[in-house]
């Protein structure tokens, strides 16, 4: 069950955003570690609500409305 999972959203970023993106998402889930963004990005863990709205609010920026799941 991937529902969890942002990484249908992560595809349809630009190669040119993804760095950026990275950045943004990492910062806004408070992660210190690589490891930790990959494992959220795979939906190995459920994200707290405020974490979705600031991940569905990153993508938003980007234009990129469906995110959730593989």
């Amino acid at each position: 069950d991937n529902r969890f999972s942002f990484k249908k959203g992560w595809d349809q970023l630009p190669k040119a955003k993804v760095p950026e993106a990275k950045e943004r998402l990492v910062k806004a889930l408070g992660l210190q570690v690589s490891t930790s963004f990959y494992y959220r990005l795979y939906g190995k863990c459920e994200p707290k609500v405020s974490e979705a709205q600031a991940i569905e609010e990153i993508f938003h920026s980007y234009g990129i409305t469906d995110i959730w799941g593989n």
